[in-house]
């Protein structure tokens, strides 16, 4: 009977909006660091002091905002221009090299994306389908702002070119006594290196909770999430939440919903491919000791 409820609420707001309907939605981005910094290898020459300002300065790097820009059909997923705060220049341009930023346009009604991506200095266009969750609905509501929600559940494969879903692997008591013993060692920079390199993993799949608005009637949401009855208002994948914490709907000021068309053009699986080698190279180079040398880039563009 409810699932039977969302789809009237559904077509009967659709039939309510304008053919020329557009909306604008702010999403808050924060992803937690706290089980990545707890199961970094420990360095003697870090102060609780300098680890602290580290902890923040991470934080602060996985905390954005984007807008969403929003018709029947399509949207157009942004992040939100501003000044790096004092001491974040480096860890912008350090996202932006490692394949952060750049704006994601989707239409569910062809069911497909296009993202700019610049990885190492070089810009991709990934064109690709769009990838369809098996969305589970609940009977759980909540309020978000103005709007009553509707929770939906998911299994996603892990994207592997976001590095968002990087993990520090969790060490056993053999690994742990190995590094105290290296403590006791003086460690040279490349060493340490490779330790963080080696440490690294990635999950395979995530559950993701979503909380939908059928009072927003439009098959969207943020980033590549979309397949349900109304416009999701948060998400979350366990280590990364998007909230949205602003609403526009009919603005006077129309804006272009239309895709970005700069860069080499990919597929997900190309770019991913890329994205992964890169890395594995860069692996390579940390634990051959090669820092002063090959840097691993593209190459003049």
């Amino acid at each position: 009977m409810k699932k039977i409820l969302f789809s009237l609420a559904f077509m009967t707001g659709f039939v309510s909006f304008a053919q020329d309907f557009q909306g604008m939605a702010v999403y808050e981005s924060k992803t937690s660091t706290a089980e990545f910094m707890k199961n970094m290898p420990k360095n003697r020459d870090i102060t609780p002091e300098m680890q602290k300002s580290m902890e923040e300065r991470m934080k602060k790097m996985f905390e954005k905002t984007f807008i969403l820009n929003f018709n029947r059909t399509a949207s157009v997923y942004k992040e939100e221009e501003k000044l790096d705060m004092p001491g974040q220049e480096n860890a912008g341009r350090m996202m932006r090299m490692m394949g952060g930023g750049g704006t994601h346009y989707k239409n569910v009604k062809e069911k497909i994306y296009v993202e700019d991506k610049e990885f190492m200095g070089k810009e991709f266009l990934i064109k690709d389908t769009l990838p369809k969750l098996e969305w589970k609905l609940e009977n759980e509501t909540k309020q978000i702002g103005n709007y009553t929600c509707f929770k939906a559940t998911a299994i996603k494969p892990i994207d592997e070119s976001d590095f968002r879903n990087f993990r520090m692997r969790r060490r056993n008591e053999d690994e742990k006594a190995k590094e105290t013993e290296e403590k006791k060692d003086t460690l040279s920079d490349s060493a340490k290196v490779t330790n963080f390199m080696d440490q690294l993993e990635i999950p395979k799949e995530v559950t993701i909770t979503a909380w939908y608005s059928p009072e927003i009637p439009v098959n969207q949401g943020p980033e590549n999430y979309w397949g349900l009855p109304g416009l999701i208002l948060e998400v979350n994948d366990g280590q990364t939440t998007i909230l949205c914490s602003k609403i526009v709907l009919n603005s006077k000021e129309k804006v272009d919903i239309k895709p970005v068309t700069k860069g080499k053009e990919v597929t997900q699986k190309e770019y991913n491919e890329i994205v992964m080698k890169k890395m594995k190279e860069m692996q390579e180079m940390f634990r051959n000791n090669r820092n002063g040398g090959h840097r691993g880039g593209f190459g003049p563009r």
